[in-house]
């Protein structure tokens, strides 16, 4: 018996499930998004978080600090961090 796998649906599958993982509410800290996805750190501190990447700040500010509130101290559009989060595979949840 032979079976016939359609590899483009099989990866197709694999996507939607990655990016239904990788959901941001912008309600939760960053210290809790960055645990959750630890290469989200990376990709904040690229937008104008760089403070994030200083040892101790995610476990003391970022455990209060939303990337919300975050961009409004470091005088960031939303929308443009909200656009660099989906072409990194993010969905925003607001």
């Amino acid at each position: 018996m032979k079976f016939h796998v359609d590899l483009e649906y099989v990866q197709t599958v694999a996507e939607v499930k990655d990016m239904e993982a990788k959901s941001i509410d912008l309600n939760q800290s960053v210290y809790e998004l960055c645990k959750k996805y630890p290469e989200l750190m990376e990709l904040l501190a690229a937008m104008g978080f760089k403070d994030i990447t200083k040892p101790g700040m995610l476990a003391s500010a970022g455990r209060f600090m939303t990337i919300p509130k975050g961009a409004a101290l470091k005088k960031l559009e939303m929308d443009k961090i909200k656009q660099q989060l989906a072409e990194n595979g993010f969905s925003v949840n607001e």
